[in-house]
């Protein structure tokens, strides 16, 4: 097989972080010549070692794969940083809506707006330091009031919640039933 070094590569980038023992390998192959495939993952490892590659070739735990190599990691820290991105569910948005117009509020409040169980949804936003539980309530329970926090403002390219859209105007049941 001409291009097995080149098979190989592909193969064990394709893996990504699994990774692929030597069994994979020959399998994908369908070749029994063991030593071939470790000489030719051997001149991989060779050839990736050079400084003019960003990864390298590795073996953790009977198995290859290739990983940045550590000077690439600054570098690295800093792209991931102006690109960190939340991806938030339709339902997350709408809870952090909710906060944003209507803050604080408790967490009972937002249930009785959305009809759902929101505390999971609650510390998935904290967790992304969307919104903060910043004051209690003062009645009985002393329930957690929630506030959108900086970060929101920063995500949604606010300086203040006075920019967040007008909400349309709730009519009442009574209005829609005279509404020719």
């Amino acid at each position: 097989m001409d291009n097995q070094k080149a098979i190989i590569e592909g193969l064990i980038f394709l893996s990504g972080d699994e990774g692929l023992s030597i069994e994979q390998i020959m399998e994908s192959l369908q070749v029994d010549d063991k030593e071939a495939i470790l000489s030719n993952i051997q001149k991989l490892k060779e050839e990736y070692s050079d400084i003019h590659h960003g990864f390298e070739l590795v073996e953790y735990a009977s198995r290859f794969k290739f990983v940045s190599k550590e000077c690439i990691y600054p570098y690295a820290q800093r792209l991931f940083e102006q690109f960190k991105q939340v991806s938030l569910s339709q339902a997350a948005l709408e809870t952090l809506a909710i906060i944003a117009y209507k803050q604080p509020i408790t967490r009972v409040e937002i249930e009785e707006i959305r009809g759902v169980n929101c505390e999971m949804m609650l510390k998935k936003l904290q967790a992304h330091n969307l919104i903060e539980a910043k004051d209690r309530l003062d009645v009985v329970g002393k329930p957690l009031l929630y506030t959108v926090t900086d970060e929101f403002l920063d995500a949604f390219q606010l300086e203040t919640l006075k920019e967040l859209p007008q909400l349309p105007k709730q009519r009442s049941d009574d209005e829609e039933l005279f509404e020719e």
